[in-house]
């Protein structure tokens, strides 16, 4: 149970207290602010539950005096303070309607090493430049939900904790481990070494349907592409296979979150 003096009414939207949820539509803002301070925010009650039992550390809560009781025994298990407006307060502070009215901030962790995500793992995902949040988010989604063990992602990657990703992923990026590349050039011949059979969804003139090209593999990493060009050459050309999705003529790709979970669905069929 939360702590009486934990629950802060707050009746003035410029209140300093609540800096972090601040300009929630302004990516590049976020971005600049999220990283300086070293935090992430939660939308919603499943989510910021989520984030808390997953073991990050809330800087506060804020939220609209309906979702009080619903997230009683979440905020009670901190020490951080709950900043309780009302909904049209909240959305002055944020710049847009929060629907499921209750969100977090919470501190972000030292990412691990790529040794650490991998260790155990049998199908991993690995995005490269995927600068849309919301299919980062959809992919950590379907990995989680089709037996997927773990994600690399490339260091120009959108960020997986930034609100839009977390809601769209139902906070999956808090339940699968996942690192950034520290190596881009070699990521795809360095799993090569390390035991994964590397699948590159990708148009290419050499590539095989998906079923086909993770048929018989044991160690999986499946390969994915940007939204626009989709891979590079160099990881195209360094994968250990090629794979495609087979479609209907008239239609060469889908949207790169469809298409994962398509070439999930397949490899977990393996």
């Amino acid at each position: 149970m939360a702590d009486p003096e934990q629950i802060v009414d707050v009746s003035d939207p410029d209140d300093p207290r609540l800096a972090d949820y601040r300009d929630l539509r302004d990516v590049e803002l976020r971005k600049s602010l999220e990283a300086e301070h070293g935090l992430f925010l939660a939308e919603g009650e499943k989510v910021v539950r989520r984030s808390v039992e997953a073991g990050f550390a809330p800087r506060s809560f804020l939220m609209a005096p309906r979702w009080l009781d619903g997230l009683d025994d979440i905020i009670g298990s901190t020490d951080a303070p709950c900043y309780v407006l009302s909904e049209a307060l909240i959305e002055q502070v944020t710049g847009f309607h929060v629907h499921r009215g209750a969100l977090a901030s919470l501190q972000r962790r030292p990412l691990p090493t790529v040794e650490e995500v991998l260790s155990g793992a049998r199908s991993v995902l690995v995005l490269e430049d995927l600068v849309d949040h919301t299919n980062v988010g959809a992919i950590f989604r379907s990995g989680a939900a089709l037996g997927f063990d773990a994600v690399l992602l490339a260091p120009r990657t959108a960020d997986p904790l930034y609100r839009r990703s977390i809601k769209v992923g139902m906070g999956a990026v808090f339940s699968t481990p996942w690192t950034r590349l520290p190596d881009w050039y070699d990521a795809l011949p360095d799993l090569s070494r390390r035991g994964f059979t590397t699948v590159a969804l990708t148009l290419a003139p050499d590539s095989v349907p998906i079923e086909e090209a993770v048929d018989g593999v044991d160690r999986l990493a499946l390969v994915l592409g940007s939204e626009g060009h989709g891979l590079s050459s160099r990881w195209e050309s360094s994968a250990d296979r090629r794979a495609i999705i087979p479609m209907r003529a008239g239609i060469d790709s889908l949207n790169v979150a469809a298409a994962t979970a398509v070439a999930c669905y397949a490899a977990a069929r393996r």
